[in-house]
């Protein structure tokens, strides 16, 4: 479990359905242009998977640090005062995708229970939609660990 943790699971999942869409819409375009055919399925594809790279980037971005943040007044805060902001924004991303998972997971049930299936592949929406709590806990995940990292190495 810790070497899952210290892998860069997100840039490989991601990097792969990027080149994943990548190659759907290459060869629907490719068809589309050759014949009058065009894949229906390549839409529900590519639009799902990017749903899930934005998730895992998310993931990434908060495992390094990236991720958005005002700097401005918090540079120029004192150290007590970055603190509560440090410690104020944590909490409201662990609340948001807190209810990211809850929600999600909700979503989930409710596609499984009605057994929606998808227009173009007629596959189980609920394939599609774990992925929003699955990766919202992987996010979780990443703050933890960049948060317990920032305060063992005192830049907080």
């Amino acid at each position: 479990m810790l070497k899952f943790l210290n892998s860069r699971f997100e840039e490989l999942l991601g990097a792969f359905l990027l080149a994943v869409m990548a190659c759907i819409s290459f060869i629907n375009v490719i068809i589309r242009y050759c014949t009058n055919l065009s894949f229906s399925a390549s839409e529900e594809l590519t639009v799902n998977f990017f749903v899930w790279i934005v998730l895992l980037g998310t993931a990434r971005a908060f495992r390094e640090g990236s991720n958005f943040c005002m700097n401005l007044i918090y540079n120029a805060s004192p150290l007590p005062a970055r603190k509560v902001m440090y410690i104020f924004g944590v909490v409201c991303s662990l609340v948001f995708f807190s209810a990211l998972i809850y929600l999600g997971a909700i979503e989930v049930w409710d596609e499984y229970s009605l057994d929606v299936s998808s227009e173009s592949l007629d596959i189980p929406v609920w394939l599609y939609t774990m992925a929003t709590p699955l990766f919202s806990i992987l996010i979780v995940i990443r703050i933890l660990q960049k948060v317990y990292a920032d305060f063992k190495s005192g830049t907080v």
